[in-house]
């Protein structure tokens, strides 16, 4: 298992990666972001898209996948998140694309009220197939301490 007291300032993990399909992109838009440019080819070509874009959310949500399967299979001592910051739709994502997910923790802090947790905050970037990034955001995560019982 994974505790806060493994993370240090400067650590970077490459989450892994997820392949943009066009069904999923209208699927997304349909249920959630039902815009014409998220919806058809024809709709999107009027804009500076060019052609069919996934929503800004479902990049985020596609993400959220890659990041969630990394922490579920290397045992991640997380208990959730109270929120991102600066979040940044950089380039449009296209169906087709492959997304890859790294960050980079730039704080790390035990919690001064409950000592069993604490929280980190990371960089993420999101990129396509080229390395071009198309968004970013800043993280906290909340994660348990290691318990007494453990520390070697």
């Amino acid at each position: 298992m994974i505790y806060l007291e493994d993370l240090e300032v400067g650590l970077e993990t490459e989450f892994g990666h997820y392949d943009v399909t066009r069904e999923e992109v209208i699927e997304f838009a349909r249920k959630y972001d039902p815009q014409p440019f998220h919806l058809s080819d024809e709709a999107a070509a009027k804009t500076h898209f060019g052609r069919l874009a996934a929503s800004g959310w479902h990049t985020a949500a596609m993400a959220m996948a890659v990041i969630a399967r990394h922490v579920v299979k290397a045992e991640q001592a997380g208990l959730g998140s109270p929120g991102i910051d600066e979040l940044r739709w950089l380039k449009p994502v296209y169906p087709g694309d492959r997304l890859s997910v790294s960050s980079k923790i730039i704080e790390v802090r035990p919690s001064r009220s409950k000592p069993d947790m604490g929280s980190f905050r990371s960089d993420t970037t999101v990129s396509n197939q080229d390395g071009a990034p198309v968004m970013r955001f800043t993280s906290i995560v909340l994660m348990q301490r290691r318990p007494a019982s453990s520390e070697s």
